[in-house]
């Protein structure tokens, strides 16, 4: 049983996820222990907990520790990672209900689920777009065209917006099998020059709320990238939500790469200000010349792990979470990871198997 510590780093559920991801692929049983110690509230949230029975039902897992608040967690995989049908609703894993992130629920599932024989469909409940975690927007534009060109095919499809803390969001996720006789079927990336901008596409986003607060939002996001010299389009939309919720989500396409901003709407924060939040990280990122933003650096390290090829990619910030996220590859002996922190290049060179 690997034995890993979930307080090494920066002490949060990337840990457990990536822990879980890869006790699925590989059907090595693993004991986590001081899960997200390094958090105000350590242990299991709704969210973790979702993501360990999402983890254990694809693999059939027999689990120990599988609590809310749990710091503890043993995890033995049963079986080899089975694709199907599956429904996780975050809201089940505590009482009263639970606007967790379904996107991390999702990326601990989905590359064991690409790696399986045959193709699978999955419905997530809960928070969709909410702090601390990637959007269900990022996901869509951002995240999964990046693994696209890694070989991984999934596509997500919004039912519902799910905002904090009230949750009730919904999302589809399609994942089809990338095995195809080859083993291992993921490809490389080398990502070391982003090429030049081609345009910023935004969402501005409210549900429960009054038309003119997207519109607001869009017109300061437009006004603020266009005084940068940026090409920017957004989009500004009303959707469907069971709860008064806003954001504005920001892509930047460049020629080789893409990245992804928010900025969450709270009580006493302005339209203009949610604007101005996922702006002034866009433009933070757009000065560093880099193809990887900080998210997705740490993002990339599973699937290149995975991956029958070295990959590199050059990244915005090495953050504590990219340091961690390769720690914890590192432990199940799957592939070396070296990070330049001045240069800031990751290097990723699977071992043979």
């Amino acid at each position: 049983m690997i034995e890993i510590d979930g307080s090494y780093g920066e002490g949060g559920g990337q840990v457990l996820r990536t822990s879980l991801s890869l006790a699925a692929i590989t059907g090595e049983p693993i004991r986590i222990y001081n899960i997200r110690a390094g958090r105000k509230k350590p242990g299991l949230a709704a969210q973790h907990l979702t993501s360990v029975r999402a983890a254990a039902a694809i693999c059939h897992a027999k689990l120990r520790g599988d609590a809310f608040g749990s710091m503890m967690l043993e995890f033995t995989p049963g079986s080899s990672v089975q694709a199907g049908n599956y429904t996780f609703d975050v809201s089940e894993a505590r009482e009263g209900g639970s606007a967790g992130a379904v996107t991390l629920v999702l990326q601990t599932i989905l590359l064991p689920l690409a790696l399986a024989d045959g193709d699978s469909q999955v419905t997530l409940r809960g928070g969709t777009h909410v702090a601390f975690s990637p959007s269900t927007t990022y996901i869509e534009q951002v995240y999964l065209p990046m693994l696209q060109q890694m070989g991984v095919e999934a596509q997500v499809k919004l039912g519902a917006w799910g905002w904090y803390p009230q949750g009730g969001g919904e999302v589809q996720l399609r994942v089809s099998s990338c095995r195809g006789g080859v083993s291992p079927p993921l490809n490389g990336i080398k990502l070391l020059d982003r090429g030049d901008l081609q345009q910023v596409r935004g969402l501005a986003v409210v549900t429960e709320l009054p038309a003119n607060i997207p519109q607001r939002m869009a017109n300061r996001a437009k006004n603020l990238l266009q005084e940068a010299k940026l090409k920017v389009a957004v989009q500004a939309l009303r959707e469907k939500g069971i709860a008064p919720g806003a954001g504005l989500f920001l892509t930047a396409k460049y020629k080789n790469s893409l990245a992804g901003f928010a900025g969450l709407g709270e009580k006493r924060l302005s339209s203009e200000k949610v604007a101005e939040i996922a702006c002034e990280e866009l433009l933070k990122f757009h000065q560093t010349s880099a193809p990887v933003d900080e998210h997705l650096a740490d993002q990339l390290l599973l699937p290149a792990a995975l991956a029958s090829e070295k990959s590199e990619y050059r990244v915005a910030e090495v953050s504590l979470h990219l340091t961690t996220n390769a720690a914890v590859i590192e432990q199940f002996g799957l592939a070396r990871v070296m990070v330049d922190d001045v240069e800031k290049i990751v290097a990723v060179e699977p071992m043979i198997r």
